[in-house]
């Protein structure tokens, strides 16, 4: 298996952080379609009530479809670089998010494949389903995988397998990270002890509210439930880091419809490098969310296939 299938995976299971965790990023100037002349702004009460109607609604939905754009300027090279964006470009993932229980089938484009890999697709696949999951590597890939083109990434298993308490632990907390949903982005933003209500503003052609709020880094550990496997003293360093790293305050902005649902987030993290910003589309609220695994004779098993090759480094050793 090329170096290209292993850097697919990892842009995969990267865009599975970013879709489902963004939570608690700070946002950028929202963009968005029009204001309304002289809007009447909300109290924070009024806010409040409103916010947490649309939280309430978004929780029962449970799935909705997903249009999102991530943009990493070239100061932040290593978090492009981590995210498999080259240079100063962005990132475009399209598709269907569901939660309780978490799943994804999302389309990337623009991550930087293409670069080591000229003959590599222009877009890649990913499904996510009961806490697995899997990526497309493409045709030419598959031509060296026994004609299999999909592969699979089961966290839990590696974990304990691994018999790590602390991996289990640090799993654990990546799948609930996974399971976060815009629900959880509204409940993070009702934390906001600055939240305020903008205005009204049209978005994707509908009228819908703006609200806006701060949180720091250390606000958003405690209220995510996803950092809850962290010891104290595992926090303390994990704000230490991100101070260290010159990452500003967090700010999170959503447009709400009349609905009472969220259909825009405008999410990012700034840093003295500059901005990486996360714009999130939402529609079709309650839709289905029509999820398969694929099939398994189309599936390698990224998990037994290091088993394997450990066992046969293992019995190399033994005859030497």
């Amino acid at each position: 298996m090329g170096m290209s299938a292993w850097k697919r995976a990892g842009v995969c299971m990267a865009a599975v952080t970013v879709v489902a965790g963004a939570s608690g990023c700070q946002a950028g100037d929202g963009g968005a379609e029009g204001k309304a002349a002289e809007p009447k702004v909300m109290s924070r009460g009024e806010a409040t009530e409103v916010l947490r109607t649309a939280f309430e609604k978004t929780a029962e939905a449970k799935s909705a479809k997903v249009r999102m754009t991530m943009s990493v300027p070239a100061g932040a090279q290593g978090m492009g670089d981590m995210m498999g964006i080259a240079g100063d470009g962005t990132m475009e993932m399209t598709g269907v998010q569901g939660w309780d229980p978490a799943v994804m089938d999302l389309t990337i484009k623009g991550s930087d494949l293409g670069e080591t890999d000229p003959d590599a697709p222009a877009e890649a696949r990913m499904i996510m389903l009961d806490n697995v999951m899997y990526a497309d590597m493409g045709a030419e890939q598959a031509a060296g995988m026994d004609g299999k083109r999909w592969m699979k990434l089961d966290f839990r298993a590696i974990a304990e397998e691994a018999g790590s308490e602390e991996l289990q632990k640090q799993v654990t907390g990546s799948l609930e990270s996974m399971n976060q949903d815009p629900a959880q982005q509204l409940a993070l933003l009702l934390e906001s002890p600055n939240l305020k209500h903008v205005g009204p503003q049209k978005v994707d052609g509908v009228q819908a509210q703006h609200y806006k709020g701060t949180l720091t880094f250390e606000e958003i550990i405690k209220s995510d439930g996803s950092f809850d496997f962290l010891s104290e003293e595992e926090r303390k360093e994990l704000v230490a880091s991100a101070e260290k790293s010159d990452v500003k305050g967090y700010d999170t902005e959503v447009w709400v419809n009349e609905d009472d649902y969220p259909v825009r987030m405008v999410l990012g993290v700034e840093s003295d490098e500059g901005t990486v910003e996360i714009t999130t589309h939402y529609s079709d609220y309650g839709a289905r969310a029509e999820v398969e695994a694929p099939p398994a004779e189309d599936t390698v098993d990224l998990f037994e296939m290091l088993q394997g090759l450990g066992e046969g480094l293992a019995d190399a050793g033994a005859d030497v």
